[in-house]
């Protein structure tokens, strides 16, 4: 038997969410994505983490 596939994720152990925006500080996915990652298809985890950078412009300057 083989070891499993690593699921590929954005997350950088920075796990803080700001309240206005829902994202997460350090991987910029919401709570529900962050909740279900290991249950999404690699496809969807492909789509997300291609949307991530365009979200960093919803935090507030400071926080980007």
């Amino acid at each position: 038997m083989s070891p499993p596939k690593a699921i590929a994720t954005p997350c950088i152990k920075v796990c803080v969410v700001d309240g206005a925006s829902g994202l997460c500080l350090g991987c910029l996915r919401t709570l529900p994505e962050i909740a279900e990652w290991a249950l999404f298809t690699d496809e969807r985890r492909e789509q997300v983490m291609a949307d991530l950078p365009s979200r960093r412009d919803r935090l507030p300057p400071e926080m980007r």
